[in-house]
């Protein structure tokens, strides 16, 4: 290939004859691949073996450390990710709507695949599947640049999807990888061949790539994701999410990174922060919540608004739930944010006024997952409002588009005065 130009304008083919491909093709072809995945597990670690040993000679932060790290449990979940994705329902050309306009002139809009998507991830090796996936699902191409500190795991996994893909005659650079940063910064210049931009890391990275292209950018902010402590909260329950949000897996950008607690609750707050310090959790807490915290470390002025990916946990006390409700729309990233209380008109409240991509009640901010979802996988979780929010699965990579059959008709014969549209609405399976 002798220019990424070239690379993008085959992929752009590759893209219109893999989304007119027969559904079930594509479907057998996610099959094979959760196969490949199993039969090739060995080769998978063996090639992160050898990017995890770099990574430790390189000195790679703890956090990127563990997302790069694969297990046969997490290939395990990748295989049972991309079977749901197999058994989900296809979503190219469903009728959204069909309305009669008149006799014989009859309007379809239909799901249709957005076309040829660039995504940049950092460390994770897994959103490789996850990513590949979804395209194979929603009938769209991907571009993907992953971390330089995982280059041999995206390698081999990029070779599982083609391998899965050419096993059923379908095109296999519907999925290619790129490895250096130059090759980004030319892609993003590339928008007659892209259609999307989704970048998966640093609020940072964002911000750059949306600087840097005319390409439409689905991206995300850090994940300031927040547990609220209501005061009518069951301690033990409020222990009990507090550790799985931020010990689950703190590097996640779900993770909860911020506790917010309502004052009348912070006699029962020692129950949470002994649970919390017993998970080897380090509490950085302001005045009040110091007061009953044994172990705890006083919060600097950026306790509160930061993204640690690590475990490490700022402890704030709030006046009332509305209080919790601006502090979060203040220090919050739009991500994730929670409420533990038994009071469901409080829960309720918090819901209702709380402008995340998701809110929940008494429940982890780690199932803010396209897995955990039913989506079968994401390719991210876009914290942005247009065109879709919280984690992205197959239905966040579909537009629409407008199918008209008719008989000869012409516009100019309808009008004031002449003949009158009927727009009936159809049934869909009709």
């Amino acid at each position: 290939m002798s220019t990424l130009t070239d690379l993008a304008r085959d992929v752009r083919a590759a893209q219109w004859q893999f989304s007119v491909s027969e559904a079930e093709t594509r479907t057998a072809a996610l099959q094979t691949l959760a196969d490949i995945l199993e039969a090739r597990s060995a080769e998978i670690l063996q090639a992160n073996a050898l990017d995890l040993e770099a990574a430790a000679v390189s000195g790679l932060a703890a956090p990127l450390l563990s997302r790069l790290k694969l297990s046969p449990e997490k290939i395990a979940t990748l295989c049972e990710g991309t079977r749901a994705l197999a058994a989900s329902e296809d979503p190219v050309g469903r009728i959204l709507r069909r309305t009669t306009l008149d006799d014989g002139l009859v309007l379809s809009q239909v799901m249709s695949p957005i076309g040829v998507l660039l995504i940049i991830f950092e460390s994770r090796p897994d959103a490789v599947v996850q990513i590949g996936g979804l395209a194979m699902r929603s009938g769209n191409a991907v571009i993907m640049k992953g971390g330089r500190e995982a280059v041999h795991t995206n390698a081999m996994l990029v070779g599982c999807i083609q391998q899965a893909l050419s096993s059923h005659g379908l095109p296999k650079k519907v999925v290619v990888g790129v490895e250096d940063r130059a090759s980004v910064a030319a892609l993003l210049e590339l928008d007659q061949e892209i259609d999307l931009v989704i970048p998966r890391g640093s609020g940072a990275m964002v911000r750059h790539i949306q600087g840097a292209t005319r390409i439409p950018v689905l991206g995300h902010a850090e994940g300031v994701c927040t547990l609220y402590i209501d005061k009518g909260a069951d301690p033990v329950m409020a222990a009990r999410l507090a550790v799985d949000g931020k010990c689950d897996y703190p590097s996640a950008c779900n993770a909860t990174e911020t506790l917010w607690v309502h004052t009348d609750f912070l006699p029962k707050l020692g129950v949470v922060g002994a649970a919390l310090m017993s998970a080897g959790v380090t509490l950085r807490a302001d005045p009040e919540c110091l007061a009953v915290l044994e172990g705890g470390c006083a919060a600097g002025p950026e306790d509160g608004h930061i993204e640690y990916g690590d475990l490490i946990l700022a402890v704030r006390a709030v006046a009332g739930i509305d209080e919790a409700i601006a502090r979060v729309h203040r220090d919050g990233s739009g991500h994730t944010d929670a409420i533990v209380t038994d009071d469901v008109e409080a829960a309720d409240h918090f819901l209702r006024r709380v402008d995340s991509a998701s809110v929940f009640h008494n429940a982890s901010t780690r199932f803010a997952d396209g897995y955990r979802f039913g989506l079968g996988a994401e390719v991210g979780i876009s914290t942005g409002k247009i065109h879709a929010r919280g984690p992205v699965g197959v239905e966040g990579l579909m537009t629409t588009r407008w199918l008209l059959r008719g008989k000869g008709q012409i516009a100019g014969a309808y009008g004031p005065g002449r003949r009158e549209f009927v727009h009936r609405s159809e049934s869909v399976d009709s």
